[in-house]
């Protein structure tokens, strides 16, 4: 059993959450590959000092060097996120090193593709740990310290899987989905106690990151994320947006559309259209799973370990599948210019119609 811990605040009142200064002080979770080194990048172009939480200091070295390379500045800090007091730490490591955090992103994750009558008590709580309590934990530090100053940002990463679960993935989604509950709970405490700190979520759609190389799988054949497949850096895009917005929340890719909205609508169907599909499209035909093979759930694949990985970066095996530009993210960052040109558009019509009807009669 974990210690309870009572953090308290004694909030300002600055009224914004807008960083003020520069350059921002932004921690990211799961900063060693994938989703998380992407971001890591984003921020880095914009000359952000970051720190860099994972497990994996092969990773974690790679991102540092990214970051680093790009124009930004990096803290390399090793923690497991299941574990408060490693969490707590490193907030304080990286205020120690930069200054104020400004923002805070939740994104270290792990999984386990398998039914859920073949999983193991240990395994689904090891999930659970690391996905949700992970967020739960980072969303804690990071408000322990910005409601001090009554500014800042938290991102939660989510996915379309935070409203609509498949199969084979039932540890993951309950995670998701219990972020999902989390993360409106508190947004509605912030509000209520007049704060500044901004809350959002992200929902993501599939993306070509490394963990399926290295997820704990009992499947026969190699897993894949369900098609259409986004390249890491359109989150990446979209989490840098949502930091720097007043947005709530953000769907990324038509998918993600789809599957909440249409989760909403015809939750039934869903259930049916999965179980019919979920099991085939989560698998590479053809390509049989290595009997064996070591996953990251319970410590990160590199170092000096049997089998050890090393740094995996950002993109996983499936580039040539990838898609590395979203429309519908576009469409969502730039919807108040494309209602302006609806309107126009409409106006365009409406007064052109008349013409007509003046010439005719």
């Amino acid at each position: 059993m974990r210690r309870p811990n009572t953090p308290t605040h004694t909030p300002t009142h600055t009224p914004t959450h807008t960083p003020a200064h520069t350059p921002e002080v932004v921690v990211i979770t799961g900063a060693s590959a994938g989703v998380g080194r992407a971001v890591a990048q984003a921020f880095a172009r914009r000359g952000a000092h970051i720190g860099l939480l994972a497990r994996g200091n092969d990773g974690l070295n790679g991102a540092r060097d990214d970051v680093e390379r790009l124009g930004g500045k990096a803290l390399v800090l090793p923690v497991d996120v299941s574990e408060w007091e490693q969490v707590d730490a490193a907030a304080d490591a990286v205020e120690e090193a930069f200054g104020p955090i400004d923002i805070w992103i939740n994104n270290a994750m792990v999984s386990v593709f398998s039914p859920f009558k073949e999983m193991t008590a240990e395994e689904f709580e090891q999930v659970t740990a690391v996905t949700y309590l992970g967020v739960v934990y980072g969303t804690q530090a990071a408000l322990k310290r910005m409601l001090i100053h009554d500014r800042g940002a938290i991102v939660q990463v989510g996915s379309a899987l935070a409203y609509r679960g498949i199969p084979l993935q039932s540890a993951y989604c309950g995670a998701k989905h219990a972020i999902q509950g989390f993360t409106e709970s508190v947004r509605c405490e912030l509000l209520h106690d007049r704060s500044h700190v901004w809350l959002t979520m992200v929902q993501l759609p599939a993306l070509n990151t490394p963990q399926f190389s290295w997820v704990k799988s009992r499947l026969p054949n190699k897993a894949q994320p369900i098609p259409p497949i986004y390249q890491p850096e359109v989150a990446a895009q979209a989490i840098y947006y949502a930091a720097h917005s007043d947005r709530r929340e953000l769907y990324v890719g038509m998918s993600t559309v789809i599957a909440i909205l249409g989760n909403k609508v015809a939750p039934g169907l869903g259930d049916r259209y999965l179980a019919r599909i979920g099991y085939k499209r989560q698998q590479i035909p053809g390509q049989t799973e290595q009997a064996g093979r070591l996953s990251n759930l319970w410590e990160p694949l590199d170092g000096t370990r049997v089998g050890a990985m090393g740094d995996q970066g950002i993109h996983g095996a499936f580039d040539r599948r990838a898609h590395g530009h979203s429309i519908q993210l576009w469409l969502n960052i730039h919807r108040f210019f494309l209602v302006v040109i609806l309107v126009v558009l409409a106006i365009a019509v409406v007064t052109g119609t008349f013409a007509l009807l003046n010439l005719w009669h």
